[in-house]
């Protein structure tokens, strides 16, 4: 299963929810497919759709995907690299009326540049080509999100016994 959320901000994210259903439709994707539409005006009509869903079925529908694929907001990317998996993301732009400045792209190449961790689509017409070679890009990329919390506990213990508090 494909997983597709554009999140909740009020702009529609027609462009891509759109791009996906003809995707379906000309069975460039054979996989089914399932699109949080949040404040999008285009209806799918070959994908499984709802607007809004429970934060917990958002964790099922990411858990049980084979690809996620999401908009730039960082809470709806971080989601699947908690978990080990490697998200698509398209970050909404302002030319397209899908956001108020260009904030998601700086911040979707940002973050790619640095992290090598997220698969970046800055032109929804790289997208095909990504999710049809989406396993072998996946598996040249470092993958999850690291955790400093082993790290950070080790030094904090370390400055508690040289101040000795413990």
């Amino acid at each position: 299963m494909i997983f597709v959320t554009v999140g909740t901000h009020e702009q529609p994210f027609n462009r891509l929810i759109e791009y996906m259903d003809d995707l379906k439709r000309d069975s460039v994707i054979t996989e089914d497919v399932v699109i949080q539409t949040g404040y999008s005006t285009y209806e799918p009509k070959y994908c499984k759709w709802r607007k809004f869903l429970p934060y917990t079925q958002m964790k099922q529908n990411v858990a049980e995907a084979h690809i996620i694929i999401t908009h730039g907001g960082p809470s709806s990317f971080i989601l699947p690299l908690q978990i080990g998996k490697t998200p698509i993301v398209v970050p909404r732009q302002h030319r397209f009326g899908e956001h108020v400045n260009d904030h998601q792209v700086e911040f979707v190449k940002a973050v790619s540049q640095r992290m090598g961790i997220i698969i970046p689509i800055i032109d929804i017409n790289e997208l095909q080509n990504i999710l049809l070679n989406y396993d072998e890009i996946v598996a040249s990329m470092p993958r999850g999100m690291k955790s400093n919390n082993v790290e950070f506990n080790h030094q904090l213990e370390k400055m508690i016994d040289e101040m000795g508090l413990k």
